[in-house]
């Protein structure tokens, strides 16, 4: 029987390389961005089920937050 932690871990992990994925494949630039961030905040969900919540915290910082942010800032500076 499959247990419900099971179920979560996979979606987590299937859903961050999936969203990996749809990063790479993006036509539209903003949409990639999006997706990179939506797949930073799944990794810091499964580092939050891993028990690393020092590597979640700086996930969630760096990696979803100030890096999201500043490929933001770059594409509106290549629209003017």
């Amino acid at each position: 029987m499959i247990s419900g932690e099971l179920v979560i871990d996979l979606l987590l992990g299937g859903g961050a390389v999936v969203t990996a994925v749809l990063c790479l494949t993006a036509k539209d630039l903003f949409q990639a961005i999006l997706l990179f961030i939506s797949m930073g905040l799944l990794v810091t969900l499964a580092w939050v089920r891993l028990g690393a919540w020092d590597v979640a915290i700086a996930e969630a910082a760096i990696g979803a937050g100030l890096t999201g942010a500043l490929l933001i800032a770059t594409r509106r500076q290549l629209n003017q």
